[in-house]
């Protein structure tokens, strides 16, 4: 079996963590509804899509098989029962050790009242059977009720939540994902343990360079969720920038170093600095994301690189965009309803589990 050596970065506590992970979010299936442009509600019919979990359960296994030792997933997911299951059957076959796999989960919106954190984190360590979280991120700076209502609690309010559960050592490691540069400031400004971590879209048409610059000016490891943003055609839109698969620049610098477009790409963020976890429930993939290490994109290659940055966002909740401490960039006129599946849910592949 090929194996793969994935170097880590250093979180600002000292830990390690690797440079590129195993993500397992398996998304909304949009097909439950007509339309598809946000309008006459279609947002809210969208539902938790379990029919590529056993698949994922697999490709994790052989991912930890072949080296990686990275696993991104959150309690949004409904898919912690599994990956928890996986991670301890390779421990108990002796794979690995506890302690060389690097298991990142995420608070939700609902869990932002200070004590609620702690509830939150020890829902997943059970539902996980792990004693301990390497890493915690709050998974959006909003606090929005079950019942889509606005909360409004202080993100600095949730974090010293977290920096409960840091010290309890229910987490090795706290952080935030989606959090934009005014609300990284803030937070520096007045927490008592800065975040090792913020894990935000980066992409090609997303590079986020004053954010990635402020983040690692204090130390904070950037970590790109979507890191292909709709290059794939699982995420493709009609109004989509280049580049894709087949841009011919992309195709040139793959044929340059003998390497997939994919790879090109994440080598990219590699080099800026950024942590990647693609995700995907094929072992051919598995193996390729990780296969990233064995050459060095030139300055020539990341300034071409660079230039199709345009502020692009293939993640863009406008269901959200009206409630306290929404991170991004409003869109005008759009009103949506919030998708019901992310107001109320189950874990687990039967999503019957607490």
């Amino acid at each position: 079996m090929a194996k793969v050596n994935i170097p880590t970065f250093k979180l600002n506590n000292g830990r390690e963590i690797p440079a590129l992970g195993y993500g397992t979010w398996l998304g909304l299936d949009s097909k439950a509804s007509e339309g598809g442009d946000g309008k006459d509600g279609y947002f809210e019919k969208m539902e938790f899509s379990v029919e590529d979990l056993p698949k994922m359960m697999e490709a994790l296994s052989y991912a930890i098989d072949v080296g990686y030792r990275h696993v991104d997933t959150a309690h949004l997911y409904r898919v912690e029962p599994e990956v928890g299951q996986v991670v301890n059957r390779k421990i108990k076959e002796g794979v690995v050790k506890r302690e060389e796999v690097f298991v990142t989960t995420k608070v939700w919106h609902h869990f932002h009242r200070e004590a609620d954190v702690e509830v939150s984190v020890r829902g997943s360590l059970r539902r996980m059977g792990l004693d301990y979280f390497d890493l915690v991120l709050m998974h959006w700076p909003m606090s929005i009720t079950q019942d889509g209502v606005d909360e409004k609690i202080d993100y600095l309010e949730t974090w010293r939540g977290f920096e409960n559960v840091l010290q309890k050592g229910l987490a090795k490691s706290i952080g935030v994902s989606n959090f934009n540069v005014e609300q990284i400031k803030r937070l520096l400004a007045n927490c008592k343990v800065p975040p090792a971590c913020n894990q935000v879209e980066i992409n090609l048409n997303l590079g986020q360079k004053e954010l990635v610059d402020l983040c690692q000016s204090h130390n904070i490891v950037v970590v790109a969720y979507s890191p292909f943003g709709t290059m794939v055609p699982s995420r493709a839109a009609p109004d989509s920038p280049e580049p894709k698969l087949n841009n011919p620049t992309m195709v040139a610098l793959g044929k340059k170093h003998g390497k997939t477009v994919t790879q090109i790409t994440l080598r990219y963020l590699y080099q800026r600095g950024i942590i990647s976890i693609p995700k995907t429930v094929t072992k051919s993939r598995v193996l390729e994301n990780a296969s990233i290490f064995d050459f060095t994109l030139d300055n020539a290659d990341m300034a071409t690189l660079a230039a199709f940055d345009n502020g692009y966002r293939t993640v863009r909740p406008v269901f959200w965009q009206d409630y306290a401490n929404y991170p991004f960039d409003k869109v005008p006129g759009a009103k949506v309803l919030i998708p019901q599946s992310l107001c109320v849910w189950k874990n687990g592949i039967n999503l019957d589990i607490d």
